[in-house]
């Protein structure tokens, strides 16, 4: 059993800052088991374009409101606490947070912590070492 919590994380190397969005990444693929789960804060006003072409991501927000722009359709959908997005089908999108908005994560493949952000938002797949 792995117990971790946030302050185990926090301003470590796997607390990622940017200057639209902090993620405390708490569980990473070095766990092996299949999936990593990050805790994610996006601050208010950013625009935030991402495409994970090599990963699904699920994204539940805990805190604050904004939006979500599905860039293939122009589709957007309200996000507040308690709201679910699956980028399950490797989707371009825009997140607009109107608040600070506090989200959980979960990657499959999981990430390692060592992925950054290309040009087009997306991150490469990596892979652990055994």
């Amino acid at each position: 059993m792995l117990v971790r919590s946030l302050d185990d994380v926090t301003d470590t190397d796997d607390d990622i800052k940017t200057d639209n969005w902090r993620s405390k990444r708490i569980i990473l693929a070095r766990e092996g088991v299949g999936f990593s789960v990050h805790e994610t804060t996006l601050y208010a006003g950013t625009v935030n374009d991402f495409w994970y072409a090599n990963h699904i991501e699920a994204v539940f927000i805990v805190e604050g409101e904004g939006e979500v722009l599905n860039k293939a359709t122009g589709e957007r959908h309200e996000l507040r606490p308690g709201s679910l997005y699956l980028l399950n089908d490797h989707d371009k999108h825009q997140v607009l947070p109107r608040t600070e908005m506090r989200t959980v994560c979960v990657f499959n493949p999981p990430v390692t912590g060592r992925e950054v952000h290309d040009e087009n938002g997306v991150y490469p797949l990596v892979l652990e070492d055994a």
